[in-house]
């Protein structure tokens, strides 16, 4: 009687990664791209310590984060010891963690109204330090979800720059689940050049090929690095 094969073991984190990055450079070949202009954002939000360790061990060094209290737990102790390290505030912000965020994170990606807009710039000028900020944008017009509305855009971005003093540097957005995320990935490009902006952030686990494809410089993975994410 012959033995039954053991099942594979899953990929490890540094084997996900491998992968991730390997399709990151393959998408930016076939859109006439240059893989260095094209940031791996890794979700780490719920992660277990060893799953982080995990992938700093790569070289891994940029993370997006959805929660202010959730990240400081994570990565106070940390920084300290992670020369490089780049923070990213991809999930929605209250006005009362705005301090917060501003002491911990290099990068907010996650501004949606005037209120935080005021809140932010508050933040900077009592901490002396000043993340850089991407808009959010709800391209699908969904009302559970974050972000300006796409004709509010262009007012948020200019508010932001000219009433509030924040470095707007780009654009953020999650395309709705059920559509073909490209349309909505060409219109925060077309967003972002009107309004001169360099940084998009779109594209995750499922569609970030395709957002390497509408111009993406920041795609923001989770799942295809870690696996199915914990539950909090």
């Amino acid at each position: 009687m012959t033995p039954s094969s053991p099942a594979s073991a899953p990929p490890s984190i540094a084997e996900r990664v491998a992968e991730v990055r390997a399709r990151i450079d393959a998408a930016c070949r076939t859109a006439g791209r240059d893989p260095a202009g094209v940031v791996l954002t890794a979700v780490s939000k719920t992660q277990a310590p060893e799953a982080i360790d995990a992938i700093l061990a790569t070289g891994q060094r940029v993370f997006g984060e959805n929660r202010v209290q959730e990240a400081q737990g994570r990565w106070t102790e940390r920084i300290a010891g992670l020369p490089g390290l780049e923070l990213r505030l991809i999930g929605p912000l209250q006005t009362n963690k705005a301090e917060d965020a501003v002491a911990l994170f290099d990068v907010i990606e996650t501004l949606d109204r005037e209120r935080l807009a005021r809140a932010l710039a508050e933040a900077a000028h009592k901490r002396g330090r000043s993340p850089r900020i991407l808009v959010q944008v709800n391209t699908g017009a969904e009302p559970q979800k974050a972000g300006v509305p796409p004709e509010a855009a262009d007012a948020m971005i200019a508010s932001a720059r000219d009433v509030y003093g924040l470095t707007v540097e780009g654009l953020m957005c999650i395309p709705p689940a059920d559509q073909d995320p490209q349309p909505h990935f060409a219109m925060l490009r077309a967003l972002a050049e009107r309004n001169g902006l360099s940084v998009l952030s779109m594209g995750m686990s499922g569609d970030y090929e395709a957002a390497i494809r509408c111009g993406a410089t920041h795609v923001r993975v989770g799942t295809a690095l870690f696996g199915e994410r914990n539950r909090p």
